[in-house]
């Protein structure tokens, strides 16, 4: 049983809460709701561009491909180069002068020529900034950062409060806590839903909620690191003379792709080669091992003068917790549990708005029901 005086403190924090973050929760929600299925709408629309028809002739390396590209005009910033012979590069350019960034190509691995842009690239990328940063100016760097963080800190006070606030008489019957009161009608049934619907989608908030902190705040980050990780080690692979001849020479992405092939041969099934910036020569590759690109991935780091793997990154290497940190975002999102966990995970945002028309009708009930109390006190 809560006493009066801290049942009505939990209840100001979650109505507070809820009211001044009502509107940026449910346009991040719905936001994240529209990404749920992203990849396989990527995957249909573009399903025409993704697939050429296969050739005698070997596939043009890396370089050349590069070199043809950045003959048009913008540099390259990575390539993504699929295992099997009937799929399409991908190709994203670096950021122009103006802090653009050309959209990405999809480019025919025998020829090089283009095969058009990514159907829906611009959507989807509108919708990712409204979900992260709410469009404001800045991106990650400007305000909307900081009010999502909060947003997601608000909404983690409000599923705690609430569970305590609903806390019934009778916690072991599973009617009470999962069955609303449909013959109610007002603020009974405003609170029946608000409160039922919310134990709900309880468990699947707190993983949202939880695992979206950790593009929010880089303490979170670092301390969900430190918990979950082992310390650092750099597993070091010996170089392979038979990639490359020569000791070392001039950058060559030609040279890092046949070192890496040599390494992980046909355990993989895209990869994407990261050039370095400056007068660095380490390449970043990231070896998906499945066709959804999910968190599930190798990472290389790879010499592009001497074709030396520098370190590797093995998914399979990796504890529980580490398996956990790799793929932050499939357990954000759901997709770790397949297209079940991300219908599940959509859902559960759609409900967002139910919670704030709710809250907002349940919060003026409880004003107007305390005016009538003083005015029948008064009279």
């Amino acid at each position: 049983m809560k006493p009066p005086a801290v049942r009505a403190i939990l209840l100001q924090l979650h109505s507070v809460a809820g009211l001044v973050l009502a509107a940026v929760l449910v346009v991040v929600a719905l936001s994240g709701a529209v990404m749920s299925f992203e990849d396989e709408i990527r995957g249909a629309l573009d399903a025409g561009r993704l697939q050429v028809a296969p050739r005698a002739e070997p596939r043009m390396p890396p370089d050349a491909l590069i070199a043809k590209l950045q003959a048009a005009g913008d540099p390259v910033a990575s390539i993504t180069m699929p295992r099997v012979a009937t799929s399409a590069v991908e190709v994203r350019f670096a950021r122009r002068a103006d802090h653009t960034r050309p959209a990405p190509l999809y480019v025919d691995p025998y020829t090089g020529d283009s095969l058009g842009h990514p159907a829906a690239d611009a959507f989807f990328a509108i919708v990712r900034k409204l979900h992260r940063w709410l469009l404001l100016p800045g991106d990650g760097n400007g305000y909307g950062r900081p009010i999502t963080a909060v947003a997601a800190l608000g909404l983690l006070t409000m599923l705690l409060t609430g569970l305590v606030l609903r806390w019934p008489h009778r916690p072991g019957s599973i009617k009470v806590w999962l069955k609303p009161h449909w013959q109610l009608r007002g603020r009974g049934l405003h609170r029946s839903l608000h409160s039922v619907i919310g134990t709900w989608v309880l468990l699947v908030y707190l993983v949202m909620t939880t695992t979206g902190l950790w593009w929010s705040f880089d303490w979170y980050k670092a301390a969900a690191t430190w918990f979950l990780a082992r310390s650092p080690i750099v597993a070091q692979r010996p170089n392979r003379p038979a990639v490359t001849e020569a000791s070392s020479g001039p950058m060559s992405l030609d040279r890092v792709w046949a070192a890496f092939v040599a390494d992980r041969g046909n355990r993989f099934e895209v990869a994407r080669l990261t050039l370095p910036s400056g007068r660095d020569s380490t390449v970043r590759v990231r070896a998906w091992l499945s066709d959804a690109r999910d968190g599930a991935h190798d990472e290389f780091r790879i010499d592009g003068r001497t074709g030396r793997i520098v370190s590797a990154d093995l998914y399979a290497d990796k504890t529980i917790g580490e398996k956990a940190l790799a793929r932050v975002l499939d357990i954000h999102r759901g997709s770790i549990l397949g297209w079940p966990g991300k219908l599940l995970f959509m859902l559960a945002a759609l409900t967002m708005p139910l919670f704030g028309v709710t809250g907002v009708l349940l919060y003026l009930s409880r004003r107007r029901h305390k005016r009538m109390q003083l005015a029948a006190r008064a009279g």
